[in-house]
């Protein structure tokens, strides 16, 4: 069953409480989204993606996974 906006930024949320979190797309399988994260302070952009594909908690490995595609956009705070 293909994922809601919503039921990803839950799960972004319980990992990045603070962060300014948006998640767009309308079909279920391809989303986008932007996380302004204090976690991710003195990290390079490859260890930012991957704590959010941690907080998916397997929602994106492989073919069976309920989420295809996610374009992140991730940053620490200024």
């Amino acid at each position: 069953m293909p994922m809601t906006a919503p039921e990803i930024e839950t799960l972004l949320r319980e990992t990045f409480p603070d962060a300014e979190i948006t998640v767009q797309g309308d079909d279920g399988v391809h989303m986008a989204a932007h996380i302004v994260a204090k976690e991710f302070i003195g990290k390079n952009r490859v260890a930012q993606q991957r704590m959010v594909y941690a907080a998916l908690k397997g929602k994106m490995d492989g073919a069976s996974g309920e989420l295809h595609a996610l374009a992140l956009t991730t940053k620490a705070p200024e």
